[in-house]
């Protein structure tokens, strides 16, 4: 009998191609990296193509390490709030406009006008924006409208390389509702969005659970990828919610933070969480009765990483020379520093700023600078600062943000109680940064065994469940258990009114910087 899950994770920067046996357990994993085309003018763009040739150069490999008939399905995890117009044939008519891609602001005002902000977030969950699928679907009728013409579905990245499997256009409800256009509660198209947007709903795919089978593989795409004719493909589930699963966040009110490039703290919840002041979106969640309330910091990898490469170039030639990762070399340089940098902070906002402040104009800073200040504590204030705009984050979810919240972070008044905070994701591998991010969350950390394998093990559960190899998607639970506890050692209430005043204090200057 086939038992093993193969998983698909299409990322921005490549595809991650995982085995999983029906224990849960990895079996194996690839990568195939791919380009992103920054075009000018806020457009970032990646060529379908090159997904799939990763998805086929990835299967292959893993099946040297597996038979094709031990397979039992293919799942899905892929970035989300894309658009990828394909004809009848499944051939894409044009790059894919991604997630990251900001042209389509015009197209986001006009549905602000016909619809207004605050009906869309009541019905998406979601603020209106140009990094929304509905709105880049619009762009491309009104500025390429020969391709508009000859397309017959729009989709995301993994629904783009199921089409290539299978030749269906399906999509899943958590990725549906990263598009700007889906009804959370009636879990459907809006028809209400689609009629402002001047959309045709027979362009959107049909939405589905995430454990649906949407098709098997078809004989060309299995002579190309090694598979056998016939195996099942499983349509998964959109990156955010996946991550969800493989972090084991699948019961009521447990939390998850991803640590990547950017990050975002994100729950479980049995209804839409809809802040007063829109600072927090909600996806759905993979499992049928869940959402995934979220609130994303834009830069927080890339925060340490920015540093790492305009300031530690003596630190990179060290750790070289010693053999080991440079983020490990200058974890050990920040720890040396006391909690709070003596004084000096660090504002994240090198990208702007999505939740809790949604403000374009917002700029990195460093705070406090003294003589007396070093490197080593420019490098823990780059972590503290990351974990204490993801700490005002978490406390929109909570329902408070202390004594000095200023108006505008007006406290839900449905708050929810988080005893701990699961993470997962490359940023989650640095022992300190986890521990600042206890004391600054005030909870427990918990990490699982396997930090950066969460969104394909997401996918993967997804897989087993709809094809039977799990019996549902509880079993998370175990195959997430937590491998290293962080609790709280320090406390950084008194500096958290700082942090938050010293960007309110710089919303003019960030402004008047353009």
């Amino acid at each position: 009998m086939a038992s093993l899950i193969l998983a698909h994770d299409l990322g921005t920067t490549g595809n991650k191609a995982t085995l999983y046996d029906a224990e849960g357990r990895l079996v194996a994993s690839a990568f195939d990296a791919y380009e992103t085309q920054h075009l000018g003018q806020n457009r970032v763009e990646q060529d379908p193509h090159d997904w799939w040739r990763a998805v086929v150069d990835s299967t292959r490999r893993l099946l040297t390490e597996a038979s094709a008939r031990d397979i039992a399905c293919v799942s899905f995890s892929g970035q989300m709030m894309g658009c990828v117009a394909v004809d009848g044939r499944g051939e894409a008519l044009r790059p894919a406009i991604i997630w990251a891609d900001q042209r389509a602001q015009a197209q986001a005002d006009l549905l602000a006008e016909r619809v207004g902000p605050e009906r869309v977030y009541e019905s998406t969950g979601h603020r209106l924006g140009p990094s929304y699928s509905i709105e880049k679907i619009m762009w491309v009728r009104d500025q390429e409208p020969e391709v508009y013409a000859r397309a017959t579905c729009f989709l995301q990245a993994k629904d783009y390389a199921v089409m290539r499997l299978t030749g269906a256009c399906a999509t899943d409800y958590s990725d549906a509702s990263g598009t700007n256009a889906f009804d959370l509660r009636a879990r459907g198209w809006s028809d209400e969005i689609l009629e402002a947007a001047g959309i045709e709903r027979a362009l959107l795919p049909e939405p589905r659970p995430s454990t649906a089978v949407v098709g098997e593989v078809l004989p060309g795409p299995a002579e190309a990828c090694g598979l056998r004719v016939g195996t099942p493909v499983v349509i998964g589930g959109g990156d955010g919610s996946c991550a969800a699963v493989g972090a084991g966040s699948v019961a009521e009110g447990t939390a998850y933070n991803y640590i990547g490039s950017s990050s975002w703290i994100a729950l479980a919840t049995r209804e839409p969480f809809l802040h007063p002041e829109h600072r927090t979106v909600t996806f759905c969640h993979l499992v049928p009765d869940r959402y995934m309330p979220a609130g994303t910091t834009q830069a927080a990898g890339a925060c340490y990483q920015w540093f790492r490469n305009m300031l530690c170039q003596e630190e990179m030639r060290a750790a070289k020379a010693e053999g080991i990762d440079v983020y490990d070399f200058l974890n050990a340089v920040a720890a040396t520093v006391p909690p709070g940098c003596e004084g000096l902070i660090f504002l994240p906002y090198l990208m702007g700023e999505r939740s809790p402040h949604w403000n374009p104009h917002a700029r990195g800073a460093f705070i406090g600078l003294t003589p007396n200040h070093t490197k080593a504590h420019l490098c823990r204030a780059v972590l503290e600062g990351v974990a204490l705009n993801l700490r005002l984050v978490l406390d929109l979810f909570r329902g408070h943000g202390g004594p000095d919240t200023a108006a505008r972070y007006a406290a839900p008044p449905n708050g929810m109680r988080i005893d701990a905070m699961r993470v997962i994701g490359g940023g989650a591998k640095g022992e300190l940064w986890r521990q600042i991010m206890a004391d600054a969350y005030g909870v427990p950390v918990l990490a699982p065994a396997h930090l950066e394998e969460a969104t394909s093990l997401g996918a993967a559960v997804a897989g087993g469940v709809g094809v039977g190899l799990f019996r549902d998607f509880s079993v998370a639970e175990d195959l997430a258990a937590t491998a290293v506890r962080h609790t709280p050692r320090a406390s950084y209430e008194a500096l958290l009114p700082v942090f938050r005043l010293a960007y309110e204090g710089l919303v003019e200057v960030f402004e008047g910087l353009g």
